[in-house]
């Protein structure tokens, strides 16, 4: 496991390593969108996740949604949503939220006991609701820049410093602390699913969107992103934003609010 943990750790690294120096060194024919240099490689890569989603995870999520009862697919959310709330913990922390913190940590608390083990979200009737706080946010308040916009294979869209956050943060998941190997992918496998699950909503609302889909989910992600960073009272933007249609703006909206439903 030691073995597999630090493969892991190196994977991430290198993978950093690979967008710093495209960083410096990326252009794209023809002039690339402003915040995304990598446009091209984006738009690949993009193309790529699209294939895998409507080949493997959508029929897989769709099939999750329509045989599994609601009380199981809530338990299993719940479950994974009860050990994300231990990084909330963390990052309000560092973020010196310290009455948000004592509430999430109170949340953990009562989720695991009385909730058997997260399985019951007993807190959120309690008046302790889940918060979303995660190590990219926590850099955006260190002053740390977003970087460029860049998309992930498997793992979708992020900006640069949202890719230090995600290596971070799945390193030190208790979900890769598992002995047990055939337990340890089957629990991935869950979360995966679920995860997919939660986005189907979302899925559909792009479909019905822009031409270009490629631009509709990178301007709603980015959007999303900010309010979370700034907890829903972004600041006001001086530069011009893409022209988008009415329609399109309605269903930017719309998809940003199923993006944050996700998360919770």
């Amino acid at each position: 496991m030691i073995v597999y943990r630090t493969l892991k750790l190196f994977y991430k690294l290198a993978l950093l390593l690979l967008l710093s120096v495209m960083t410096g060194c990326a252009s794209v024919p023809g002039g690339p969108t402003e915040g995304d240099p990598f446009e091209s490689y984006n738009r690949a890569m993009f193309s790529f996740n699209e294939a895998l989603d409507d080949n493997i995870l959508y029929p897989i999520a769709d099939g999750y949604d329509r045989v599994m009862p609601g009380p199981v697919k809530t338990g299993v959310s719940n479950f994974f949503n009860n050990i994300d709330d231990l990084f909330v913990i963390i990052n309000d922390i560092l973020q010196f939220k310290f009455k948000q913190a004592l509430q999430d940590t109170s949340r953990v608390f009562f989720n695991s006991t009385i909730g058997l083990f997260g399985l019951i979200d007993v807190a959120t009737p309690m008046g302790m609701p889940k918060h979303n706080e995660d190590f990219g946010q926590t850099l955006a308040v260190w002053g740390v820049g977003k970087g460029p916009y860049v998309i992930l294979p498997f793992f979708g869209s992020r900006t640069l410093r949202g890719v230090g956050g995600f290596a971070l943060e799945s390193y030190y998941d208790p979900v890769y602390t598992i002995q047990d190997v055939p337990s340890l992918y089957g629990t991935v496998t869950v979360r995966v699913i679920d995860d997919r699950y939660h986005l189907l909503k979302a899925g559909r609302i792009v479909d019905k969107a822009a031409l270009d889909k490629y631009s509709f989910i990178r301007d709603a992600y980015l959007q999303n992103r900010l309010n979370l960073i700034y907890d829903g009272n972004p600041p006001h933007q001086d530069e011009p934003l893409p022209e988008s249609n009415e329609e399109d703006l309605q269903l930017e909206n719309e998809l940003e609010l199923e993006l944050d439903k996700s998360l919770r």
